[in-house]
């Protein structure tokens, strides 16, 4: 029989720590449109050609950057839900995305997938923390989901075969879409099935995305079926797609094999309209795992890091020395990230993913004839997991998607419960109960039910003089609406720009933002809104004025909402080349703040713009690390190319870029 238990995972862990207290109002440029060769252009498919860089996020907005994590770990007890049958042990984290930590063969004593030893964030998800390993679920846009180490609701649901099923849900900020994730082991399978849906319960059409990301070891052959793929790289030049072969592109490299790339690149498989959905990741015996799907979920995608020194030095950062690298195998609603489809008004969609472990003849899969070789794997995937057997668990599962869950094993967001309470929405399956709200959304209850917001306080502690930060503002429409409608005081003021700002209405927002800055009794989060939108909007030098002047107006507050509003503000006064005045912001910083990694760069950096070279290398030679740099960082060697002539030490080579 298959059991679904909570357990406890003991990791060395690196705590993720308070949010970013600060609105992340910064523009992401947009998903921008790669370039794409004339030739590959006249031969994209209509529904990618459409899609290509459709309904770009301005903002991570209403989502909170991740920022709070250092890289100091130690043992610690993680909630798990494990579900078991006589052949798979599959080990899931409700807390942190409801990541699939390990999904272990018993039969053969194997880890099917790369299962990260250690939990260390990193900067790759769209709002900061995000962590390597296992099989993640992203949804809302491009890019590692806002979930990544959030907590998902989940409850025990019976299985379409009558036994017990794992269900995760949420309610998914970026685009205001619920979706699920529903786990389960038939009795005696070799293979995991999940089924998952996204639903649009709103009266307008939505982009949406979705990408099931697996971690594989690094030393696999990648297939899939077939003979070209679209080449996603990191080049000088920008980003740039552009249709490979499969295997061995023009310089003679088997891209199929992630050892044998320099650099890092995704692929994503130009699979025929037709031709059955899968992947897989097999090891010199032609033994490995393989994920297929319905066809709804249409994209393939291969990303490796390469042997290059950003992609080694990637690897070590993302887990503890010794630990061997990974690739990731993934899965997709669209052919290329880079697409986000439109889910009408009302409409859902869902399809059924299986994970499987599979042996197929290693003289074909590693052999020179490609074709063979594919061939080779999915006759050995017909056998095990069979396509009819895959299409019909998905209409028994889509029977059983509405069955209502159990208690809760874990519990998520209230933000479903709010946008329920205020919609009146009809989710079966997916309860959002009004109990779940808590304090993120007790303010705007108030203004669903009065009409305004909680007067005066800009922060839940009701303590104006602590300088706490204000409340996480919903942004979408509805919620727009009625911030327009309520009385028209410095805290609605404030929220109203952030909507305002997340909807590309930037003029609206900043003048609400100066009507509410002149009646403010708290004036520092108005003034890191207008300075934000200086800086965006192209005037460095007032939005380094206005950044100072917030910052001295928190100074003595929140210690979390100093340090943040301290960082921005050094680096927009070294921007505008105000050395002495960042310099005496950054000496305002309590000394275990000014000691982080992040402020160790900035000092450096502050060092360098006083004329005082050699100082800046000592903090190089020091070390130092930044807990929360982004993929593929290009900041420290362009500072130590200031500094020196010398090589980069590869301590701090992160740029993943061909030099």
């Amino acid at each position: 029989m298959t059991t679904v238990r909570r357990a406890v995972l003991t990791l060395p862990a690196a705590p993720l720590g308070p949010d970013n207290p600060l609105p992340a109002l910064h523009l992401l440029g947009g998903a921008r449109i790669p370039a794409v060769d004339e030739h590959d252009r006249a031969e994209l498919p209509r529904d990618m050609a459409r899609q290509l860089g459709h309904a770009p996020l301005r903002t991570v907005l209403p989502a909170r950057v991740r920022d709070g994590y250092g890289r100091e770990r130690t043992p610690t007890e993680l909630d798990a839900i494990v579900i078991e049958n006589d052949r798979l042990r599959v080990t899931v984290l409700p807390g942190l995305g409801g990541r699939v930590h390990s999904l272990f063969h018993k039969g053969t004593g194997r880890e099917l997938l790369y299962s990260n030893p250690v939990f260390q964030p990193a900067a790759f998800a769209l709002n900061g923390a995000w962590f390597s390993g296992g099989i993640e679920w992203n949804t809302g846009a491009r890019g590692h989901g806002t979930l990544s180490c959030a907590p998902l609701h989940a409850a025990v649901v019976p299985a379409p075969d009558g036994g017990r099923m794992l269900r995760l849900w949420e309610w998914e900020r970026l685009r205001d879409l619920p979706f699920q994730v529903d786990l389960w082991l038939p009795d005696g399978a070799e293979h995991l099935r999940v089924g998952v849906r996204i639903r649009n319960p709103h009266e307008r059409p939505v982009p949406c995305s979705w990408w099931s990301n697996t971690a594989v070891p690094e030393d696999r052959r990648i297939l899939a079926p077939a003979d070209s793929a679209w080449h996603f790289a990191y080049a000088h030049t920008g980003h740039a797609l552009r249709r490979v072969p499969v295997p061995r592109t023009a310089d003679g490299v088997d891209r199929t094999y992630p050892l044998e790339s320099t650099h890092s690149a995704d692929y994503f498989y130009a699979l025929a309209d037709r031709q059955r959905r899968w992947i897989a990741a097999l090891d010199a015996d032609g033994s490995g795992l393989a994920q297929t799907s319905t066809d709804r979920l249409l994209g393939r995608k291969l990303f490796l890091w390469g042997t290059g020194r950003g992609g080694r030095r990637w690897q070590e950062w993302l887990t503890e020395p010794g630990t061997p690298g990974y690739a990731e195998i993934q899965a997709g609603l669209a052919r290329t990230q880079l697409e986000h489809p439109t889910l009408e008004a009302g409409e859902e969609v869902s399809w059924l993913e299986v994970y499987a472990p599979l042996t197929a003849d290693q003289t074909a899969v590693h052999g020179t004839d490609w074709a063979a070789a594919r061939a080779g794997v999915e006759d050995a995937l017909e056998r095990a997991v069979p396509r009819a057997e895959v299409d019909t668990a998905y209409e028994r599962w889509r029977a059983a998607a509405d069955t209502a869950p159990g208690p809760l094993l874990a519990t998520g967001s209230g933000w479903g419960a709010l946008e329920v309470l205020r919609a009146g929405y009809e989710l079966p399956g997916t309860p959002f109960d009004p109990s779940l709200i808590g304090e993120d959304q007790r303010p705007w209850v108030t203004l669903l039910r009065t009409g305004a917001l909680p007067d005066p306080d800009l922060g839940p502690d009701s303590d104006p003089e602590r300088g706490a930060a204000p409340w996480s503002t919903p942004v979408s429409a509805p919620w727009r609406d009625m911030l327009e409608t309520a009385p028209a005081d410095p805290v609605t003021e404030y929220h109203l720009g952030i909507a305002q700002w997340a909807a590309g209405d930037l003029a609206q927002a900043v003048r609400s933002w100066e009507r509410g800055l002149k009646n403010a009794a708290e004036r520092w989060p108005l003034l890191y809104c207008l300075a934000v939108a200086d800086r965006e909007g192209g005037h460095p030098e007032r939005a380094a004025e206005r950044y100072e002047e917030a910052f001295d107006g928190q100074e003595g507050g929140d210690p979390i909402v100093t340090a943040a509003l301290g960082r921005e503000t050094v680096a927009a006064l070294l921007r505008t080349g105000r050395p002495d005045r960042a310099r005496a912001v950054l000496s305002r910083l309590p000394e275990a703040v000014r000691a982080r990694g992040a402020f160790r760069f900035l000092e450096a950096t502050l060092l360098l713009a006083e004329g005082r070279k050699a100082e800046a290398r000592a903090v190089f030679d020091a070390g130092f690390e930044v807990a929360d740099l982004g993929e593929g960082a290009e900041e420290l060697g362009e500072l130590w190319a200031r500094i020196t002539d010398e090589p980069l030490p590869d301590a701090y080579e992160f740029r993943m870029r061909p030099r």
